[in-house]
């Protein structure tokens, strides 16, 4: 537009309305992508051509002739399919035979007696079995010395030791409580839809017993085991953190529309068994996470949120996966390839292509091949984010000042090769939570939280550590109230997802569900 000619006052608020546009416009295309585009942030879905990376000039930022380059590029193979074989070869099989009928074991043309020759294999089938409801009762047999009682005229009765309850006064067993908390933290199955699911089986539990039922074994079974994993966790060299949103309908001066959070933290990948614990809290507040790391001396993996700058002794690493979101939402519609969020997102491109190069290295190795060929491209990328001038209010400006913000942060992964240069870790821990967030939508109560958040840890890190969750879940509801109860504390860590005491039944494989091990008539 020609503005020449007029006076400054019209000209300034041209440009502020031409500006207030560009802003309009970049907010109708974010929530148009959000709606209607691609939600993964991979550079194929962003990129017109997955392989350009024509802004990055490889003699002068890459070049390094100690560089063993051939070990950083791996060719991409698909998987091999698996066979019908392969998938059912962990489950028990039954042999079914199909026979003639007696009356019809006769030769059609002389009429003499068939007589079998041999079996043909035919097909395999993968068969279920339904969920069995039943009543268990419970007796156990008293013992009395009649030599003792005729001796001294007095009874010695001896009974045989009873299993505590998992939950008092109720029909609760440790498989029907298993079963529930599996169907909601696993399967993310809420609460009024098992109640339909008990009824279907013949019988009426109501959502609200189901509810007791959680929080009573979240509270009096799981939380001691819940606070020996946090002994591992705070012990651990790397943390990653985050957190969500969590609405919890009647806690003490809020409202129900108020949003309270849950809180996840996890073991980084320093090598040693996973640990991965939520903590519900009513605030975003950066004292929560400053308390509940107390005692932690490691490199604290998170966002951008400033909260996390309260945890003191820590060193704080920024998370690269968060900067190329920002690009990634900063790119125009159009794409166009001489825009600087493109550049900004080729240079996010960059690190992660060197980090899948250094997926099989050493922490000592990484760490040294990070130095080499990582650090000169953050180099790089801020001494270009410094000639970026981007108009206020945009999403361009949002990623340059993010990085801008975090640039101390996201350079600290190249001190240790422990490091992680994106919070994944985290964000995918947390995912199992949302995704049931969707299906429940909120809390009732503080208890509920609470018990979720405890309920939540121990199936997550059960999955991290290769366990089947239900038969996990199966086997603490079963051991820890006597061990418990009894004061038995110091044979905690035999139940730990890692420990070699566990069932064998506990390590197999998860994706078997808890119906996988019935048993199968015999033939």
């Amino acid at each position: 537009m020609n503005l020449e000619g007029l006076p400054a006052p019209i000209i300034e608020y041209i440009n502020t309305l031409e500006t207030h546009i560009d802003q309009l416009t970049e907010i109708v295309e974010k929530l148009q992508k959000r709606q209607f585009g691609q939600s993964s942030e991979k550079a194929r879905y962003v990129l017109d051509d997955p392989n350009q990376l024509s802004f990055f000039n490889e003699a002068e930022l890459c070049a390094d002739e100690s560089a063993p380059e051939p070990e950083f590029v791996r060719e991409h193979t698909r998987k091999p399919k698996r066979t019908k074989e392969e998938l059912a070869r962990d489950l028990p099989v039954k042999k079914t035979v199909i026979e003639l009928p007696e009356d019809e074991r006769v030769c059609g043309i002389c009429e003499a007696p068939l007589v079998p020759i041999g079996q043909e294999f035919v097909r395999r089938e993968l068969n279920i079995i339904p969920a069995q409801v039943f009543v268990e009762e419970i007796y156990r047999v008293n013992y009395d010395c009649l030599l003792c009682e005729e001796e001294s005229e007095q009874a010695n009765i001896v009974k045989a030791p009873v299993p505590e309850p998992v939950v008092k006064r109720g029909l609760a067993s440790p498989s029907s409580v298993a079963h529930v908390l599996y169907q909601k933290f696993v399967n993310a199955m809420p609460l009024y839809r098992q109640e339909q699911d008990w009824k279907n089986q013949g019988l009426l539990i109501s959502r609200a017993t189901l509810a007791n039922w959680i929080i009573y074994v979240c509270q009096h079974w799981f939380s001691p085991l819940y606070d020996l994993l946090k002994t591992y966790l705070l012990a651990s060299s790397v943390i990653n953190a985050d957190e969500t949103v969590i609405q919890v309908l009647r806690e003490d001066g809020k409202t129900p529309q108020s949003e309270s959070r849950m809180w996840v933290y996890g073991t980084g990948n320093t090598g040693g068994p996973p640990v991965i614990l939520f903590e519900y809290q009513p605030s975003r507040s950066g004292e929560h996470a400053k308390r509940f790391l107390a005692g932690f001396g490691g490199y604290l993996v998170t966002d951008g949120y400033i909260g996390y700058n309260s945890v003191p002794g820590v060193t704080h690493c920024g998370c690269w996966q968060h900067v190329r979101r920002k690009w990634s939402d900063a790119i125009p519609k159009t794409k166009d390839k001489t825009g600087q969020a493109l550049k900004g997102f080729e240079f996010c491109e960059r690190l992660f292509a060197l980090e899948r190069g250094f997926a099989g290295m050493t922490p000592e190795e990484r760490v040294q091949v990070r130095q080499k060929l990582s650090k000169p491209v953050l180099e790089a990328y801020f001494k270009w984010l410094e000639t970026v001038d981007p108009l206020g209010g945009s999403k361009l400006r949002e990623a340059v000042v993010y990085s801008r913000n975090q640039k101390k942060p996201l350079m600290s992964f190249l001190l240790d090769g422990r490091v992680e240069i994106s919070n994944n870790r985290a964000e995918n821990a947390i995912r199992p939570f949302c995704v049931g967030r969707k299906n429940f939508l909120f809390a009732a109560t503080v208890h509920g939280a609470q018990s979720s958040a405890l309920a939540y840890s121990i199936v997550e890190t059960a999955k991290a550590n290769g366990l089947n969750p239900y038969q996990y879940l199966l086997y603490l509801l079963s051991e820890l109230p006597s061990v418990i109860t009894e004061g038995q504390t110091g044979r905690l860590p035999k139940f730990l997802p890692w420990a070699e005491e566990l069932p064998e039944r506990c390590r197999r494989d998860a994706a078997l569900g808890h119906n996988a091990l019935v048993n199968i008539p015999e033939d």
